[in-house]
């Protein structure tokens, strides 16, 4: 996705949010915080105020185009803040629209059959129309399109995206590994499967269930800043509701206007209409750094995430293992045996296949094929590969037992030194391939889960960040334990089923802890769905990049270090911005408090401290500027504060000279000058 498609302000997205910005004003309309709430509160009863004095000619509640003015300020300052919420709401709906569109119907090859004889005709339709007691045909490269039973032949299966095990397994038909499962991916040979489940019941299903099961709790900060708002908004009730016995004692009538625009004008309304432009921030700044993400509050979430979890296979390592040594048997030279290992390989078209060549290429091996050679392919079956030579030689690779029981038909035995090469590499978490020539081993070839670039000095940067990275494996303890120690990750957990990772993230967040989950297979939807954050990588399944809450288009598994950098600095600016309303809404009581009161209480005139021109203008003026302040704010609320790791203290500091000073000089400033412009007509 690129970033000229996905800018902030695309004219169909503004479009959208001004109408929404209207149809937020629908009073069934579920209310975004209490800021807000009191805000459109305020602006209902300043239509019904204007509505009366319009009827009834009233003027003790001033004039009518008084009224109607403060009314379409109010108005004004809610479709301020139901714009910004509105373009948030806007570009993810359109983010997630986009994404789903990506998804491609896995094509099926439908086995034509008359009655219950299966022809050799094969028709290709979408895995969707695909029924129970239907037959599909699976080849080379394939992936399998819904869940079934193999019927006739047997395959090597890459079962990572469900499993989370790298390695390959042998899939056959009868006996109990007959099984095979929609989405994984067939590396060899050809098999007929028998669709077992209807529609709605396959393995991909029962992990929507439990994505859609999932639920996210909310996060400290955003409870911290609702009790905040709620307490302030609760405390200005108070004032306001005192000023009318206070303003009945000094005989001085206070319109309905004024006590709604001091209300109004108090309350932290500058924050509470900028949480939502916040959001698109932070949801911005992680667009830029290539990671798709549904809500703000996601991002926000990952500026204090403590924990970590990161499937292994396509996460921290490439996906398909690789070979990564040779090691000959003794008596046999190094050059020779690399020329053997490629000879043996050249029919292999696994990807582990391709690697042993491609290593052997790198060690200057090369394959002068005579002419009447015979190529052997890999197959699951021989769980080997090699090649016949027309002098009458063969060379042969494979799995070590495959070996083993060939070696043992001839009447040959397996080298000591062999064997013990083979178990340290399996105890090392790699995979040992034997290499034979006419029964007589030449050596071993070892295959490793390779690290993504840089995988130690990134996880390091997440410990000093106070982010404790797990690993979660579907490999045996044994392989985990050699690629967590690897990887430089701090624990793992092996052979984990989609219910153990939802288990572990719940119980972390049972310890007040915030989670982020980082997967691309579909057993990791659920874990995804559950974690606070949850992050998939954009090369993972459709079931993963709809069950988190960002997608990650470069497929790193430490962008998390970005979004953390990103949800602290969201964090940072929605504290400037709320220091900067508080201190906003000192000026604003001392514009229009001491211009209420002025007439009646002449000694209040020393806390007119800006001189404003009436008690009218004075209102005027402080509600709008708070009005005006909102879509002002709007560009350093999107551009953020510059994150700074520095201490809390020193964050308070900064922001307390910096934006609490502000907050108090502008609106002086501000209130001053919109106060000579009023005073003209009031």
């Amino acid at each position: 996705m690129s970033t000229s498609s996905t800018r902030l302000f695309e004219p169909a997205l503004v479009r959208t949010a001004i109408r929404q910005s209207f149809l937020k004003l629908n009073p069934r309309v579920q209310f975004r915080n209490p800021v807000m709430f009191t805000v459109e509160l305020g602006t209902i009863v300043m239509l019904a105020v204007t509505l009366y004095v319009a009827f009834t000619g009233d003027q003790s509640q001033g004039s009518l185009a008084y009224n109607l003015l403060v009314f379409l300020i109010l108005l004004l300052t809610v479709l301020f803040a139901n714009f910004a919420e509105a373009i948030a709401e806007a570009r993810g709906k359109a983010q997630a629209d986009s994404l789903r569109k990506t998804r491609e119907e896995t094509p099926a090859k439908l086995v034509q059959t008359v009655g219950e004889m299966y022809l050799n005709e094969v028709k290709t339709v979408p895995s969707s129309q695909l029924r129970k007691g239907d037959v599909f045909l699976c080849e080379t490269g394939d992936i399998i399109p819904s869940d079934g039973e193999i019927i006739e032949g047997i395959a090597t299966i890459d079962e990572s995206a469900i499993t989370g095990e790298s390695a390959p397994v042998i899939r056959e038909a009868g006996g109990d590994r007959s099984s095979v499962t929609g989405g994984t991916k067939v590396l060899s040979d050809q098999i007929k499967v028998l669709v077992t489940t209807q529609p709605g019941e396959s393995f991909l299903d029962k992990m929507i269930a439990l994505v859609e099961g999932a639920s996210r709790q909310k996060t400290p900060n955003e409870i911290a800043l609702t009790i905040l708002l709620a307490g302030f908004t609760l405390v200005f009730v108070i004032v306001c509701v005192t000023l009318k016995p206070f303003a009945d004692y000094a005989q001085t009538p206070i319109p309905i206007a004024a006590f709604i625009s001091l209300f109004v004008c108090l309350i932290p309304t500058t924050i509470g209409g900028l949480l939502s432009a916040i959001g698109i921030a932070g949801m911005d700044r992680a667009l830029r750094a290539n990671v798709i993400t549904k809500s703000g509050r996601a991002v926000e979430t990952a500026g204090d995430v403590d924990t970590l979890l990161l499937d292994k296979t396509g996460t921290i390592t490439l996906g398909n293992r690789r070979a990564t040594h040779f090691w000959p048997a003794p008596g046999v030279r190094e050059e020779a045996f690399s020329e053997i290992a490629l000879l043996s390989s050249l029919a292999d078209e696994t990807p582990e296949g391709k690697s042993i060549v491609e290593l052997a290429r790198q060690q200057g091996a090369k394959a002068t094929l005579p002419e009447g050679v015979q190529l052997i392919k890999f197959t699951a079956e021989t769980r080997s590969s090699g090649i016949n030579l027309p002098s009458g030689e063969s060379i042969r690779k494979g799995a070590q037992d495959a070996i083993r029981n060939m070696l043992k038909r001839n009447g040959q035995s397996f080298p000591s030194e062999v064997s013990d090469r083979v178990r340290t590499i399996a105890g090392n978490g790699g995979t040992p391939l034997v290499v034979a020539r006419n029964e007589d081993v030449q050596g071993v070839i070892e295959l490793q889960d390779i690290i993504k670039p840089g995988m130690q000095e990134r996880f390091e940067r997440l410990r000093k960040m106070g982010v404790k990275t797990v690993m979660v494996t579907g490999d045996n303890p044994l392989t985990a334990e050699y690629i967590a120690r690897k990887a430089g990750v701090d624990d793992f957990i092996a052979e984990a089923k989609p219910e153990d990772k939802m288990q572990y993230i719940r119980t972390e967040q049972a310890q007040g802890k915030l989670v982020a989950m980082m997967g691309d297979g579909t057993n990791d939807a659920p874990a995804l769905a559950q974690a606070d954050v949850g992050v998939a990588m954009n090369s993972g399944t459709q079931a993963a990049k709809e069950a988190g809450n960002m997608v990650d288009l470069d497929n790193d598994p430490t962008k998390l270090i970005e979004i953390v950098e990103i949800g602290k600095q969201l964090l940072m600016t929605r504290g400037t911005l709320t220091t900067f309303s508080i201190a906003n809404d000192v000026a604003k009581y001392f514009a229009i408090v001491p211009a209420l009161f002025i007439l009646s209480i002449p000694g209040l005139q020393k806390l007119n401290i800006m001189g404003l021109h009436s008690p009218e203008s004075a209102i005027l003026s402080a509600v709008i500027f708070n009005a005006i302040v909102i879509p002002l704010l709007i560009p350093l609320a999107l551009k953020g504060v510059t994150y700074k790791p520095i201490g809390a203290s020193a964050l308070l500091r900064r922001n307390l000279f910096i934006y609490g000073l502000g907050g108090v000089v502008v609106p002086f400033i501000g209130i001053k000058i919109i106060d000579l412009v009023v005073s003209l007509f009031f």
